[in-house]
C-alpha cells in the first residue's frame, strides 16, 4: 500500500515528492485545516518529509490490520473510513486527516480507507515524521500537538456518542 509499494498497477500514483515538488506540496499543506495554525516557515520545513499520491476510486489506501505507518491528509475527493464487518464508520472529505494512530504507535490499522472517489493525499510515514523530529524538533512538536488535539476532539465526540448507548 502507500507509500512504500504504491504503483499505478493497485490505483495509486505517485504525484511527487522531493524538491522538484515541494511548491505543489506546500500549497497543498497550506490549504489545510489541519496546519492553519502553522507559519508558512513550519509548512516549508514539513513540505520536506511529505508525499503526494492520487488514489483512483475504488483504491483501498489502507487495510485493517496492516502496519504500514502513515497518515494521509486528504487534499480532494472523499475516502470511507471502514471495518471488517463492512460498517461505515465515517467519510473523510477534503482537508480531513486519517491514519495518525499509525505513526504516533506503529500498531496495525484500526479500520480501512476507501477511496470512494478519485482523491489526492498527501502523506507522512512513521520513518519521516521520526526523521522530522530528530532534525526540526519545534515543526515536530507542533505537528505531534496537532494529532493530540485531534485524537481528543475525536475521543470525546465518541464518548458523547456512547453515552447514549448506557
Amino acid at each position: 500500500m502507500l507509500p512504500e509499494k504504491a504503483g499505478s498497477a493497485d490505483g495509486l500514483i505517485l504525484l511527487g515528492l522531493g524538491e522538484s515538488f515541494l511548491p505543489a506540496l506546500r500549497k497543498m499543506l497550506e490549504d489545510a485545516q489541519f496546519f492553519k495554525d502553522f507559519t508558512g516557515e513550519e509548512i516549508s520545513v514539513l513540505a520536506n518529509y511529505v508525499g503526494a499520491y492520487e488514489a483512483k476510486q475504488g483504491t483501498w489506501i489502507f487495510r485493517e490490520g496492516s502496519r504500514s505507518s502513515f497518515m494521509c491528509l486528504l487534499v480532494q475527493g472523499r475516502v470511507d473510513i471502514i471495518k471488517e464487518s463492512a460498517k461505515k464508520i465515517s467519510t473523510i472529505r477534503a482537508g480531513k486527516t486519517m491514519g495518525e494512530m499509525s505513526i504516533i504507535d506503529g500498531f496495525p490499522y484500526s479500520a480501512s480507507a476507501l477511496a470512494v472517489e478519485d482523491s489526492t493525499l498527501v502523506y507522512i510515514t512513521r520513518h519521516d515524521f521520526n526523521k522530522l523530529s530528530e532534525e526540526n524538533a519545534q515543526v515536530a512538536v507542533r505537528f505531534y500537538r496537532q494529532i493530540a488535539r485531534l485524537m481528543s476532539l475525536r475521543l470525546r465526540q465518541t464518548t458523547g456518542a456512547l453515552v447514549d448507548y448506557l
